[in-house]
């Protein structure tokens, strides 16, 4: 899942969303440096990421990308469901999206300052440029994509990935809105940020392994 969906099945303090956003910025990150609530959410991070990668469904939907760009769907997907979890909002929140939004990116900047340096800058340009207001529209996904091709994520050659999105849209859509309140319940049975204390404990349960000491 991309960024809006993890902050949303994040709880709502900063250690949480900065918990729930590590995930993405800083693999082998030592757990014990981390205060018990934000490593919790980045437990949460992950088990959303386990839950998501596994399902039938998302599986399916990687593989409706072209062969040649298949490599890159998971990252093109996270980014279609940002979308269509901002169309269909009201299926699954009472708030109104707009007024979400303005509060998450007031939260954000507040908790900049105790994010890593990559993370809080990729965050200060979410809020400054409206990023979450831009994946309203499909076009704004595609610029997205785009944009992470020529700055190096992407090699230009699959920026190409984002013209097949048009015809994705109806098929993603359907996933989504079958596999998100899946995920939504099975991140609120995990309850892994409940108590962050036996985040790991539950991690464990929830997704049936392991886990050491670094994330």
């Amino acid at each position: 899942m991309n960024y809006l969906a993890h902050l949303l099945l994040a709880q709502p303090t900063s250690h949480s969303r900065i918990g729930n956003l590590l995930g993405d910025f800083f693999y082998g990150t030592r757990l014990e440096l981390l205060s018990p609530a934000m490593a919790a959410g980045l437990y949460n991070h992950r088990a959303v990421d386990w839950f998501t990668d596994r399902h039938p469904e998302v599986r399916a939907a990687r593989l409706l990308f072209s062969p040649q760009m298949r490599r890159f769907a998971p990252i093109a997907l996270d980014m279609l469901f940002d979308f269509c979890l901002i169309k269909h909002w009201r299926r699954f929140y009472d708030s109104d999206f707009t007024d979400y939004k303005h509060q998450l990116y007031f939260n954000l900047q507040h908790d900049l300052p105790q994010m890593p340096e990559t993370m809080a800058r990729t965050f200060k340009a979410v809020t400054e440029q409206d990023w979450f207001g831009n994946y309203a529209q499909l076009e704004g996904i595609q610029h997205a994509l785009r944009r992470m091709a020529s700055g190096g994520r992407f090699t230009a050659r699959y920026a190409a990935i984002a013209d097949e999105l048009p015809q994705l849209q109806a098929s993603t859509e359907q996933v989504f809105l079958s596999f998100f309140p899946q995920l939504q319940q099975f991140i609120q049975q995990a309850a892994i940020e409940q108590h962050p204390l036996l985040a790991l404990e539950r991690y464990n349960k929830a997704t049936g392994r392991d886990q050491s000491n670094t994330a």
